[in-house]
């Protein structure tokens, strides 16, 4: 994928962040920990699954240790490792290895974020795989108890899924790439 800026990195996943997550409402739930400043974004320089799999390490750990009234959640965004979805996706069974190794099962979890994200059973270019399509590869690494909290609290969790769908649908592939542009 080649070495990018981080800055850059950084402004077009607040730019996805707040058109497309926020601004399309993607996730009800982002909104009010994004305002609060309790969104941490680190975009790594690890050019290797190793290296991005012990910042992720270290990440979790951060995550476990710091209150979530000063971080909440955690997008480790890595632009020059795993840009092709499949190695990606097999990348996730580590992740998630490593949550359980760490004893933060049940605690934290990682969801996944990539620019070719593809649903099982779906083919590349279906509308559906855009509520998990970012500018860069993102493992998000979420609380259990802050994802309890926000489903708790929203009436109907499983209707987002297909409002979601019904959105991106609506406003197509290019219509949510002209979203994203600067």
């Amino acid at each position: 994928m080649g070495e990018v800026d981080a800055a850059t990195v950084e402004a077009g996943i607040r730019r996805w962040i707040e058109k497309a997550v926020i601004g399309l409402n993607l996730c009800p739930f982002a909104k009010a920990v994004y305002v609060k400043q309790q969104v941490r974004i680190v975009v790594s320089d690890a050019s290797t699954e190793v290296a991005l799999l012990e910042q992720l390490g270290e990440e979790l750990l951060l995550l476990r240790d710091t209150p979530a009234e000063t971080i909440d959640t955690t997008l480790l965004v890595h632009p020059q490792v795993l840009g092709d979805f499949l190695d990606y996706n097999d990348f996730l069974e580590h992740a998630d290895a490593l949550v359980e190794s760490l004893e933060l099962d049940g605690e934290l979890q990682v969801a996944s974020f990539h620019p070719h994200y593809q649903f099982a059973g779906t083919q590349p270019d279906d509308a559906e795989n855009l509520t998990n399509r970012a500018p860069w590869p993102v493992l998000h690494l979420l609380r259990e108890a802050s994802i309890d909290r926000a489903v708790a609290a929203y009436p109907d969790p499983d209707a987002i899924i297909e409002r979601n769908i019904a959105m991106v649908t609506a406003l197509g592939a290019d219509g949510y790439r002209e979203l994203l542009r600067d």
